[in-house]
């Protein structure tokens, strides 16, 4: 089994994971905080995740000491109920300025422990940031 430790967020919607990559402060936490409480995601790993490889699958956890932990920056740490594991489906890559991201953009992937998975790129606090990552780990957008 390969493993890696790699600083994202991960969580867990109707059985598809997704992962939330992004410089400090960009939004993963909040991102994933919205999804649990509005969308009845699960919570995997906040801040740092161990990603490994099970039968050529793309997985991910949390470290234990932190497992069900989520920081809600202003707040604090929040515990919430947590998956051990979950399949990774989607990575999305958090960017702090929305004129990065084309207008069209073609089909993207990433490679994690040489399995390539698909990515979204987009700006966090936009209202329909949640949404698109829905339709995309939905199959209505590529």
């Amino acid at each position: 089994m390969t493993s890696n430790n790699i600083h994202a967020t991960l969580i867990a919607y109707k059985g598809k994971g997704i992962l939330f990559s992004g410089k400090s402060g960009s939004g993963k936490s909040d991102l994933a905080l919205r999804f649990i409480l509005e969308h009845d995601a699960m919570l995997v790993a906040d801040d740092r995740v161990d990603i490994f490889t099970v039968n050529h699958c793309l997985f991910g956890s949390s470290p234990k000491e932190i497992a069900g932990k989520l920081e809600v920056r202003g707040v604090g740490i929040a515990s919430f109920p947590f998956l051990e594991n979950s399949p990774i489906s989607l990575f999305v890559e958090l960017i702090d300025d929305i004129k990065q991201i084309d207008r069209l953009p073609e089909y993207q992937e990433t490679e994690l422990l040489d399995i390539c998975i698909p990515k979204l790129t987009l700006f966090p606090f936009e209202s329909s940031a949640i949404c698109k990552i829905i339709a995309k780990i939905s199959g209505i957008i590529s």
